[in-house]
């Protein structure tokens, strides 16, 4: 094989361990440098994680999937006020807008589970992955008072807020991930059982890298009602629940 420059390619000895991953391994050389094709993928992935920074919630369209399968449903957007507004102050990210926490408040509801479906960092992993996790897991959420709320230029502790004031026994909050260059559409999944404000990441557990080429759907949802069934189980989330394979399995 050769280059543009009708320099040979040299092939890295590592080439076979590209079949088992999607990351930037053994490109390979032409002379002292990267092959042109390669530099070229690097600048499109490069290019797709930024458009997925940008991108935004197909709030339309959520809401009434989520009608119609007979939930209430609110949209709220934290005290940031644009995405370089968003990227350079997290800590807004965290709290909701005065409007968004009147509403809430003024629901004057109770709720055993909420989920929130925020844009973080990637809209668009969410927009495709959120929808077919939830009609794998909802099936098997019999018995549970659920609401769902949508949330714009939103950080993870942005759930807790949003679950104190429905009152939610339990919040999970689907979040785009960083966008990375192998993965741009990556969706995580964060559980929080009784919800305060001020909890630090080790109270919290985490469902990370759905999408097409990780985990599936199905996955996704069958490790989001394990931990549901745990932490109402024995009352917390976070580090203090041990995943048991065999249990996980079985459900």
């Amino acid at each position: 094989m050769k280059s543009e420059n009708n320099t040979p390619i040299k092939k890295d000895p590592w080439e076979d361990l590209k079949t088992f991953t999607n990351a930037r391994i053994a490109l390979g050389s032409t002379g002292n440098a990267i092959p042109l094709d390669e530099v070229l993928q690097f600048r499109f992935a490069h290019a797709k994680a930024k458009d997925a920074i940008e991108s935004e919630l197909d709030i339309v369209d959520f809401k009434m999937e989520i009608e119609s399968w007979g939930f209430p449903v609110w949209e709220v957007q934290s005290r940031v006020n644009g995405r370089n507004e968003y990227l350079q102050r997290p800590d807004l990210g965290r709290k909701l807008n005065e409007i968004s926490e009147k509403e809430l408040q003024e629901s004057q509801q109770e709720f055993d589970l909420v989920f929130v479906i925020a844009d973080g960092l990637s809209a668009n992993a969410v927009n495709q992955n959120a929808i077919p996790v939830l009609k794998e897991l909802l099936p098997k959420l019999e018995g549970y008072k659920i609401g769902f709320v949508l949330a714009k230029m939103a950080r993870v502790a942005l759930s807790d807020p949003i679950g104190i004031l429905l009152k939610a026994k339990f919040v999970s909050m689907c979040i785009g991930e960083r966008p990375g260059l192998s993965s741009p559409e990556s969706m995580g999944i964060y559980t929080t059982y009784a919800p305060q404000l001020g909890l630090t990441d080790e109270r919290r557990n985490c469902i990370s890298n759905i999408h097409s080429n990780g985990l599936n759907s199905k996955e996704g949802a069958s490790l989001l009602f394990y931990l549901i069934r745990q932490s109402f189980a024995k009352k917390i989330s976070g580090v203090a629940i041990k995943i048991n394979l065999k249990e996980l399995l079985e459900d």
